[in-house]
């Protein structure tokens, strides 16, 4: 039987999906093939299944993942048809084990009743399917104490089963009981049980606007767009404009009577103005709308927080509010990113990892590289200068990597502006803890211009001109490169790559033993992850350039975990076809042989005999590389460049790069296309870059 984890709970509410977000994530980093099962649900349509596989794109389907809800499961439970139960959760979870790698299995959520029932339940599938649980348990509105007696209860009788508890979870921690909680469970627990503590963190509980419109009941008038947004707290206002204003917080959800037309349009305004904080959105209460010439003025707003009415006075509808339970739902990429980074934080993975032994996996799948790469560039912080400040695709990727604390990050622009973009882009960006730089006033200004011009005077470059170029963004982030006060910079959202590139080629200049610069593009497709090069800098290279390219690329797919398999591409394969680009790839391919005997190669051939197994014994038998390549090289640019935007958007496959190869540091271009992904993982790869020309 495969490997598997099961994650139980002690209790309803116990936060066990962030445990079940973040242990999918880290397990996908380890695992080829990892399966997700919840065989009781409390609905026909279970919002977390759903989460898991749209956030984590898993190629399975509902029904395979799922055998009853609770209500059928009890009644199955108390007229003795158990087994029967039992059998059909075995049975599912056979066929998915049978496949994969590794199983995650959630158990129920608590909500129905029979808790006894639903506890003995748990426990009888997690020793069925010979599966060590991970126990979550909520503390909140609970003493140290009654943390303690709960989760030693839970675990006397899983010991009674002989099920093995590997670890437990104590969620929704409140404030200043982290430490007392920690203290006790120690004293109590087994010295050998993985214990985690994850402090409560109002952006995981707060409700949506669109939670709270449907827990309410109420008509949603304006805001449709914003409905994603997350109410931190409420606010009554009943006061006068004035006074009600200094209350208003970020994220606040204003209530008040549906006629107060004067809170609503001061409500409105703060959160159109850079002086005041957004807003989650408003609800009217009592069944009023407000007067017509508000409504009037409200349509013609482009962009409106969410406004609701609800039929019932303010004070019920506040503790209706109040009562709403957030759920993790698949289109709030948000709370599942922050939930991955709650869960990393408060658990030490390494050993939880240890804990599970996964075992080996073959291979390397694209959710294994992404989550490799990210754990590499947190190894080692480095600063990446990012010259497109106010560009919204690197404001939202800044955000992310500030959030999960990867690098580093250096933003071009005004803070003002900045500032103001974020929050009219509904950013959650720190801006504390990133730097922002206006080359224009930088103290570094006169410094860098003067370098620049002792470094091209021999080109002819003037003092002035000099300073003309420093003003320029790409020549500004790279100067900063060259001196030190950054290790990498990314650019090329609004830039052409010839715009990026041109001032590191000028005065960074090639690595030491290297003649050129070239690039990759790290392909991400569905079920591996490929290198493609050159297709962004060397139109026609020479054959003697062609090798230097796939040795280069080769050292980058060796980097990045993937064993190098090249494939030197042509419209011929072996000896069937001649001419003179044929030559020339034949020729690159000795070039490389002679020169690094110890790779693995393969040219002249075609890319469907380089990475379709049953081709490849059509067209090159005995080949050890055709039909399993991974380095794709390109003859030319005009084929590179067109197959691997082909290859992107006509497989879905996420496009890394391109990854510049030879720099003495390292700058890396971004497509003008490129999505806030793609400026993510480029910014990461170029952190590694940078860790190792600094060791």
């Amino acid at each position: 039987m495969g490997k598997a984890i099961y994650i139980a709970c002690t209790g309803p509410h116990s936060g066990k999906s962030v445990v079940s977000v973040g242990l999918m994530n880290m397990l996908l980093g380890k695992a080829q093939n990892i399966a997700y099962y919840k065989p009781i649900t409390n609905s026909e349509n279970d919002n977390h299944i759903q989460t898991i596989l749209s956030y984590f794109t898993l190629p399975l389907k509902y029904p395979d993942l799922n055998v009853c809800t609770w209500d059928k499961a009890i009644a199955q439970w108390e007229s003795n048809t158990r087994e029967a139960l039992l059998d059909l959760v075995i049975q599912k979870f056979r066929r998915l084990s049978d496949k994969h790698d590794f199983t995650i299995v959630e158990g129920s959520d608590y909500l129905g009743e029979g808790a006894p029932f639903e506890f003995e339940l748990n426990v009888q599938i997690a020793k069925n399917l010979q599966a060590p649980v991970i126990l979550v348990s909520s503390a909140e509105r609970k003493t140290a104490a009654q943390v303690s007696a709960s989760l030693l209860a839970s675990l006397h009788n899983f010991d009674a089963h002989k099920v093995h508890v590997l670890a437990v979870i104590i969620n929704k921690t409140p404030p200043g009981q982290r430490d007392a909680i920690e203290n006790i469970l120690k004293a109590k627990l087994p010295a050998n049980l993985l214990i985690s503590i994850i402090e409560e963190d109002i952006n995981l509980s707060s409700p949506t606007l669109a939670e709270v419109l449907e827990d309410t009941g109420g008509e949603l008038l304006f805001g449709k767009e914003e409905l994603a947004n997350h109410a931190d707290y409420f606010l009554i206002g009943a006061m006068q404009v004035p006074d009600f204003l200094n209350y208003l917080q970020k994220n606040a959800l204003v209530i008040t009577p549906g006629d107060r037309g004067d809170i609503i349009l001061s409500v409105l305004q703060a959160n159109l103005s850079a002086s005041y904080p957004k807003v989650a959105g408003i609800i009217l209460t009592a069944g009023q709308s407000p007067q017509p010439s508000v409504l009037k003025l409200i349509s013609g707003l482009k962009t409106v927080a969410p406004i609701i009415s609800v039929g019932t006075e303010t004070f019920p509808t506040c503790t209706k509010i109040a009562a709403i339970r957030s759920k993790i739902t698949p289109g709030d990429t948000q709370k599942i990113q922050l939930a991955i980074h709650t869960f990393n934080q408060a658990v030490d993975v390494a050993e939880l990892e240890r804990s599970i032994n996964t075992g080996k996996a073959t291979g390397i799948t694209p959710r294994m590289f992404q989550y490799q790469l990210t754990t590499w560039a947190a190894r080692e912080k480095k600063r990446i200068v990012l010259p497109e400040g106010t560009d919204e695709r690197i404001l939202r990727a800044a955000a992310k990597l500030v959030a999960a604390n990867l690098v580093e990050v250096t933003l071009f622009g005004l803070e003002t502006d900045i500032r103001a973009r974020a929050k009219q882009l509904d950013i959650e960006l720190d801006i504390d803890k990133i730097h922002i730089i206006d080359p224009a006033s930088d103290p570094n200004f006169n410094d860098f211009a003067d370098t620049l011009y002792k470094l091209r005077k021999h080109k002819g470059l003037t003092p002035e001109a000099a300073r003309d170029l420093m003003m320029d963004s790409s020549y500004f982030a790279t100067m900063m490169v060259y001196k030190g006060l950054a290790d990498g910079m990314v650019s090329g959202a609004v830039n052409t790559t010839q715009h990026t590139i041109k001032p590191a080629l000028q005065f960074i200049k090639t690595a030491p033993g290297v003649s050129l610069v070239s690039s990759v593009f790290l392909m991400c497709l569905p079920d591996r992850v490929c290198v493609f090069g050159d297709c962004a800098v060397n139109p026609n290279p020479t054959a003697e350039e062609l090798a230097e390219i796939a040795i280069a690329s080769a050292s980058t797919a060796v980097r990045f975990g993937v064993d190098a398999k090249i494939a030197m591409l042509s419209y011929s394969s072996g000896t069937s076809g001649t001419g003179k680009d044929v030559e020339k790839v034949k020729l690159a391919t000795e070039i490389v042989r002679k020169n690094r005997p110890d790779l693995q190669i393969e040219g002249p051939i075609q890319y469907d005999a380089a990475i379709d197994p049953a081709i490849a014994k059509l067209k090159m038998p005995g080949s050890g590389v055709a039909g399993q390549a991974n380095v794709l090289i390109f003859p030319e640019l005009d084929s590179g460049n067109n197959i691997y935007k082909a290859v992107q958007r006509e497989t879905g496959a996420v496009a890394i790069g391109p990854i510049l190869q030879g720099l003495k540091k390292p700058v890396n271009d971004l497509s003008r296309g490129c999505t806030v992904d793609d400026v993510f993982n480029t910014v990461i790869i170029t952190a590694i870059q940078s860790q190792d020309l600094s060791t």
